[in-house]
């Protein structure tokens, strides 16, 4: 593989673990698995309770986790969205950060635990989000959320449909979200297709073939066509002025990687407040070597960068 030696010796063990998203999406994979294996986190200091709040026009209930800190508002809130490709995961493989989450930052925390493509192609997944945004604004006195301090955040799959529901909030104008956070999102769907790929990303853990199948899965026409909706892939999205500030992290063996960039230099022309990182010898997922030395530094950035947006007052 010729990337092979590009990959930092702490993440090793992620060359050997690839997901099959066709696969996975008839069940979870070794590394879903492995995330939703992972004892419950509890804490004094967090309630933890799932529920199911009012889902798009016609279609079911949302089912989703609410971390609520204990200690008294107003707090801050955080519209958390799991990655998975769009085709699988759960709001429990993120549990831990979670309440981490409301523990660092007194931050009432609801992760969606969205439709699933490809049983739910686009604009399903999305809409569940944007209905799980506007129950968090309607429930806001009730929980002490202070409705200028509300953010999106999610990873992969999660970071695409958490930078897809930036544009819709933008767009529709009922809900105002003060940062999106975005955690090597997948946001263009073009990156299948693309005549010339990098030879030095993508070979690790999400590789072109799950990318392929993701995409597939999500979408009503094939990727790459001319009319995909900004909403389903965010890159798409000609108008990115207005947006609310942006933190974007990504490795630099991703298969997202150039994606990323693109978004956010396309941001930061677009007059967005934007923070990127590109982190040497990370593949994608490499956060999950939770120990490794860019891991910690990712996880830093990440942390510092969220106390800030969830700081500040509208």
């Amino acid at each position: 593989m010729p990337s092979k030696h590009l990959v930092d010796p702490e993440l090793a063990p992620l060359v050997e673990m690839m997901v099959d998203a066709r696969r996975a999406a008839g069940g979870p994979s070794p590394m879903m698995a492995a995330l939703m294996a992972r004892p419950a986190p509890t804490s004094d200091r967090v309630e933890s309770r799932e529920i199911r709040l009012p889902g798009p026009p016609g279609a079911p209930e949302v089912r989703a986790l609410l971390y609520t800190p204990r200690s008294a508002g107003p707090h801050p809130a955080i519209l958390h969205i799991h990655g998975g490709g769009y085709v699988m995961g759960a709001p429990e493989m993120s549990a831990a950060g979670n309440v981490k989450y409301a523990e660092d930052f007194g931050a009432v925390v609801l992760s969606v635990d969205y439709r699933l493509a490809p049983a739910t192609k686009h604009p399903g997944p999305v809409e569940d989000c944007y209905a799980a945004l506007a129950w968090l604004f309607a429930q806001a006195d009730a929980l002490g959320v202070d409705r200028s301090r509300v953010i999106v955040s999610g990873e992969s799959a999660g970071g695409g449909l958490a930078a897809a529901l930036a544009l819709l909030a933008r767009d529709r104008g009922e809900y105002p979200l003060a940062f999106q956070h975005l955690i090597y999102p997948m946001i263009d769907d073009r990156t299948v297709t693309h005549p010339e790929p990098s030879p030095f990303v993508g070979q690790f853990v999400w590789n072109t073939g799950s990318n392929l199948y993701g995409w597939e899965s999500l979408l009503t026409q094939p990727p790459g066509s001319p009319d995909v909706p900004a909403y389903a892939a965010a890159s798409r999205a000609e108008d990115l002025s207005g947006l609310p500030p942006t933190y974007l992290a990504c490795g630099a063996i991703d298969l997202f990687l150039e994606e990323d960039l693109d978004y956010a230099r396309r941001l930061i022309r677009a007059g967005v407040p934007t923070e990127l990182h590109v982190y040497p010898g990370a593949p994608h997922g490499f956060n999950l070597i939770a120990d490794a030395r860019v891991a910690r530094q990712a996880a830093r950035d990440s942390l510092a960068a969220l106390g800030k947006a969830l700081a500040a007052k509208g």
